[in-house]
């Protein structure tokens, strides 16, 4: 099936491929991915949208001497496998495997490991900057997506790199629209023409004449942005300093070899705007490029074919996520409470809030990917009434945390996080996994944070925080619960208050969270105690102290990083009333952990039922 790609191992060998060949190369990369993650797993809609886009860079630039820079990194799959990981897309998000982000550890074509989004223009920027002091000819090339460009860093980036007397080029993968026939072929030809030597030559020169006349100056530059404004977007990028051109076909390897090859040749900071389509090539995909943005296993004929099987609550599956607990929740507390609006950092489907935004459209704001205006905005809509929801990612929130104290908590405002994929998450590995919120949400004044142990709890915590008046939080995981139904009534739960789950002798566990499904499998074994501690702040010291002066023996039992976590909080109680006892704090180690299946990942971690009685019974007391 795979005649040219499989005689493809490096970049070298690519650039030994006549031109003529491309095109059945990118068909060849398309049938690979398409066969290759309806396997494993993985971001398929936007791989399937930069195939021309990855062969022809790798084809104009000389990788790895030349550095290129993806943005957040769902878009390389073709860069692994054009850069020698072809036969590693097998194990692709797999324990030992290849991770579905770039990471510089598995190969030098990685020059930046990411995840998060918005982050490439600066990297690219340091490279670029990095090479002209080391007097080398090297280029960088940032490559970033519409969607990551609303990121403020990105701008940032941007108004700094246009200042800097640097070989950078940034390259916006635009996928939100599409190039009419007309429209199109003009761009291209504007394209070559811009990104010609012959045109920055005249630009230059006509700058260097004209410098000695300011008002004609000027006048010229004008000219020159309404001439290209006519045919082109927004002159925005050109204020920042950049060499703007296109917009050009993305799909066209012509042109982008072309473009490519004259960008090259120019010096200081150039900015190529490329439309590409999500899920080129694959019917289904070109269809919903969103429900296959990221996917499961799939049948690669049939596609995405799981219907949801209706619950006793109304809107929910028969073994609904977490997700979908907050997002039915979101609607029935938007239905009674019209003070309540949510908020979203362009992860509307991923939060659960597709719902939400159709039902209650002018409650409903994705302010993109811009985590630190998302948790602001919050608290401006808090300052005049409203009960703000924003439901962010664990691993999104640390890039809000200075708003997240300075303009919330310091102010004491009603924003309540609706924390979504904390823990560990499986496939996505260290770079999305929620390993410190807990940690780093307890130490600061007037939080409440809540961590529920099921389906059902997750609903009332929910609840609980719309009653409150001041920051809150509920932290829940990715995935599934333990299949606890769930209560259409909502009712609120003492803050500061856990619960006894079982009673038994020597030995205490505190869970927190969804630690109390393995606690209790433990404890059967242990004939041990089990709390449900539900809050992390404010800790139920009374509980902690109650269950101290009954036992010889406390564990704690978090998915949170150990230092710092709740944990933590419960030593800081038992010192703070003096009691001296043993206490074990069980959670994830002092390292990164790669990606893996869930499941398994606890148990490495040993916060799996087997690996809590081990480590209580080797525990010295």
């Amino acid at each position: 099936m795979y005649t040219l790609l499989d005689t493809i191992n490096t970049p070298g060998e690519l650039r030994a491929l006549e031109r003529e060949q491309l095109p059945q190369l990118a068909s060849e990369l398309r049938e690979f991915l398409v066969e290759s993650v309806s396997h494993t797993g993985g971001h398929l809609s936007s791989n399937l949208g930069t195939v021309e886009l990855t062969i022809a860079l790798h084809t104009i630039f000389d990788t790895p001497e030349d550095k290129l820079v993806w943005d957040v990194g769902h878009q390389t799959y073709t860069h692994k496998i054009l850069t020698g990981r072809r036969e590693a897309m097998s194990h692709l998000r797999m324990a030992g495997g290849i991770a579905g982000f770039p990471k510089r550890e598995e190969s030098p074509y990685d020059t930046f490991g990411t995840g998060h989004s918005s982050t490439s223009i600066s990297a690219a920027l340091g490279m670029a900057v990095a090479a002209k002091l080391q007097g080398s000819e090297r280029r960088s090339v940032a490559i970033i997506g519409d969607g990551a460009l609303t990121g403020g860093m990105a701008f940032e980036a941007l108004n700094n790199a246009g200042a800097m007397d640097a070989n950078l080029l940034v390259i916006l993968n635009d996928n939100d629209m599409s190039i009419s026939r007309p429209v199109g072929a003009l761009n291209n030809y504007l394209a070559r023409l811009m990104s010609g030597r012959f045109y920055a030559a005249v630009r230059r020169g006509s700058e260097k004449v004209l410098k000695g006349m300011p008002p004609v100056l000027e006048f010229a530059k004008r000219a020159e942005e309404h001439v290209k404004g006519m045919v082109t977007p927004s002159t925005l990028f050109e204020e920042f300093g950049f060499n703007y051109i296109g917009p050009i076909d993305g799909h066209d390897l012509d042109v982008l070899l072309d473009t490519l090859s004259n960008i090259r040749q120019l010096e200081g900071p150039q900015f190529l705007h490329i439309v590409t389509q999500k899920g080129r090539g694959y019917a289904l995909a070109e269809q919903d490029c969103l429900l296959y943005h990221g996917v499961g296993k799939f049948d690669r004929i049939q596609g995405i074919t799981a219907k949801p099987v209706p619950n006793h609550v109304e809107g929910l599956t028969a073994n609904p996520t977490y997700t979908e607990v907050f997002g039915q929740w979101l609607c029935d507390m938007a239905a009674q409470d019209e003070r309540l609006v949510g908020i979203t950092p362009a992860m509307c489907e991923g939060s659960g809030m597709a719902e939400f935004s159709g039902r209650f459209p002018a409650r409903y704001f994705d302010v993109g990917i811009a985590e630190q205006h998302a948790l602001t905005f919050a608290a401006g809509l808090a300052c005049d009434g409203y009960k703000p929801v924003v439901a962010i990612y664990s691993t999104f929130l640390q890039r809000a945390y200075d708003q997240l104290i300075h303009d919330i908590a310091i102010q004491n405002l009603p924003v309540i996080l609706a924390i979504d994929r904390g823990g560990l998450v499986g496939a996505d590995g260290a770079t999305h996994a929620g390993s410190f919120d807990l940690s780093f949400l307890r130490c600061i004044p007037n939080m409440t944070v809540m961590a529920p142990a099921d389906e059902n709890e997750c609903r009332q915590m929910l609840y609980t925080a719309m009653l409150l008046n001041t920051p809150s939080a509920v932290r829940y995981p990715r995935g599934t619960g333990p299949g606890v139904a769930i209560k259409n009534e909502m009712s609120a739960l003492p803050v500061g208050r856990g619960e006894l789950r079982r009673e038994g002798r020597r030995v205490a566990i505190l869970a927190f969270g969804t630690m109390l499904a393995p606690a209790l499998a433990a404890a059967e074994q242990l004939d041990a105690t089990v709390a449900n501690m539900r809050f992390v702040k404010p800790l139920d010291a009374e509980l902690v102290l109650r269950l101290a002066r009954e036992h010889e023996l406390l564990v704690t039992v978090e998915e949170n990083t150990i230092q710092g976590g709740a944990g933590s909080a419960v030593a800081e109680c038992l010192q703070q009333h003096g009691i001296v006892i043993p206490l074990l704090q069980l959670g994830l180690p002092d390292r990164f952990i790669e990606q893996g299946e869930h499941g398994q990942m606890l148990a490495d971690c040993g916060l799996d039922a087997k690996g809590l009685i081990a480590s209580i019974k080797n525990y010295p007391t």
